[in-house]
C-alpha cells in the first residue's frame, strides 16, 4: 500500500527527471555543433598541440560520464573505442 507521499514523490521525481533528459539531449546537440567549431579551429591551426589537448578532456569526461550512467568499466568502454 502506498502512502500519500509516495504518491506525490513519484510524479515529482519523474517530471525531473524528464527535464533533465531534456536538458542533456540539447547538451548533446549543443556539444556537437562545439565539436564542429573545434574541427574548424583544427584545420585553421593543425599544428597546435592545444586542440588534440581539448578533445583528449571532452573525451575522458564523457567516458566518465558514460561509466557513471552504464555501469559499465572504464577500460571497456576504451577497449570499445580502439575495436
Amino acid at each position: 500500500m502506498t502512502t500519500r507521499n509516495e504518491k506525490k514523490a513519484t510524479p515529482k521525481a519523474l517530471e525531473l527527471y524528464q527535464a533533465h533528459r531534456a536538458d542533456i539531449a540539447r547538451l548533446i546537440d549543443w556539444l556537437q555543433m562545439e565539436l564542429d567549431k573545434s574541427d574548424e579551429q583544427a584545420r585553421i591551426d593543425p599544428l597546435n598541440w592545444g586542440h588534440a589537448g581539448s578533445m583528449g578532456q571532452v573525451r575522458s569526461n564523457l567516458i566518465d560520464t558514460l561509466e557513471f550512467i552504464s555501469g559499465i568499466e572504464r577500460e571497456r568502454i576504451e577497449e570499445t573505442l580502439g575495436e
